[in-house]
């Protein structure tokens, strides 16, 4: 048994059937062809609760012992930087230098990335991010904020 997805698997399965819960009592859940503001969390807590199913059925065939194991500190201090930069520059800077940081700042988490594959991967969330957020979502947020004398 891999106790380490037995661990997952059990907070996969918290999370999905108390999200699940919750949408079905405290909101409309509607139908496939008028969907309520329900309807969305129910549908996600039942994809989340069938893979933590999934994997809890697979750590339990499973017969590899759990070995752990500490993140570099380095790591854990950026990925903990990351979204507290973006909180903090978002408005000064704008959206897209703030993405662009956060996502310098989260990749300096990893050791030995070549500059270009860092620059291409930080190009690329940039792109997506202003995309989904900015014109599929409207996100009212200015793209180069007054920090930058825009």
């Amino acid at each position: 048994m891999d106790i380490k997805n037995v661990a997952a698997s059990g907070t996969l399965l918290a999370v999905g059937i108390g999200f699940g819960i919750s949408s079905v009592f405290t909101m409309d859940v509607g139908s496939a062809l008028r969907m309520g503001p329900g309807y969305f969390p129910l549908i996600l807590s039942i994809v989340i609760t069938v893979i933590g199913i999934a994997i809890g059925i697979k750590a339990l065939r499973d017969t590899e012992g759990f070995h752990p194991q500490i993140a570099p500190l380095r790591a854990l201090a950026a990925i903990i930087i990351a979204p507290i930069l973006f909180g903090l520059t978002v408005r000064g800077l704008g959206f897209v230098p703030a993405v662009a940081l956060t996502s310098l700042s989260a990749a300096t988490a990893a050791t030995g990335q070549r500059p270009l594959v860092v620059l291409a991967i930080t190009l690329g969330i940039t792109v997506f991010c202003l995309g989904v957020f900015y014109y599929g979502l409207g996100l009212p947020v200015r793209l180069i904020g007054p920090w930058l004398g825009v």
